[in-house]
């Protein structure tokens, strides 16, 4: 599958150089279906992964690894130092998508930013689930309208998505609600293992450049009841920062 181009803010486009390009460096197809089953999907998520990561990868041995990061650094033009201008030409490739709300956009300088983490927190019933409904529809609507074009993923851990509000607020922006549907993808989480597959599942769909959006309702709920008492919060941690490195690596 050749590189996925994805469309900028600036008109410019954005290159994601999908692993399988590494072929073209000495790497063969069984190593890249390895990768893509721990979730690596495009050759800058391998680089950006420590050596001892590659290495539980089975059948990656120190050699192995080597020779996959000598083909990363041949397949990618940036992998050391870049000037702050150019940083800020890349950072001017980012977008926002508008929460909804003109209140939370003025406080938000226009939405949640692409190609970030955001985390929404507050108390039981404040209307966080609400929100990343109302996100769904509007990542899907033109970039003019607030939005980003793109298609959505939904990790759910505590059984709270509804496709019928989904409807009722696509009815609100004036779009089709089963079309709206069609473009967002659930998975339920049952614990945080199979959370973090469902996210390592969802590389490669991000890699297309078809997604704009990925929403976890709620990231901890897993976590929580999965490691109990300090003496696994150690570990917990651990996993849970492999997590979310991750979902940076996505965004």
């Amino acid at each position: 599958m050749p590189a996925s181009v994805v469309s900028s803010d600036d008109g410019e486009e954005n290159t994601i150089v999908d692993i399988d390009q590494l072929q073209a460096h000495g790497i063969g197809q069984a190593d890249i279906l390895k990768m893509k089953s721990s979730g690596l999907y495009t050759v800058a998520s391998v680089h950006a992964l420590h050596s001892k990561q590659l290495l539980k990868i089975r059948g990656f041995s120190e050699v192995k690894v080597d020779k996959v990061r000598e083909a990363v650094k041949k397949s990618l033009v940036d992998t050391g130092f870049i000037t702050s201008a150019e940083l800020l030409q890349r950072r001017k490739k980012c977008f926002r998508i508008s929460t909804g709300s003109k209140q939370w956009d003025s406080i938000l300088a226009g939405g949640f930013q692409s190609c970030s983490i955001n985390e929404v927190y507050g108390e039981f019933r404040c209307g966080k689930t609400q929100l990343v409904h109302t996100m769904a529809v509007m990542a899907q609507l033109p970039k003019d309208q607030g939005g980003a074009e793109g298609r959505v993923a939904v990790i759910d851990s505590e059984g709270t998505w509804r496709p019928e509000r989904i409807a009722q607020i696509a009815e609100r922006f004036g779009v089709d609600p089963e079309l709206v549907n069609e473009n967002i993808v659930v998975g339920r989480a049952l614990n945080s293992e199979h959370q973090h597959e469902l996210v390592c599942g969802l590389s490669e769909r991000f890699a297309t450049g078809e997604y704009r959006l990925l929403i976890v309702d709620s990231i901890m709920c897993n976590w929580r009841t999965d490691y109990t008492g300090r003496g696994e919060l150690a570990d917990r941690q651990q996993r849970l920062g492999q997590h979310l490195k991750h979902m940076t690596l996505m965004a």
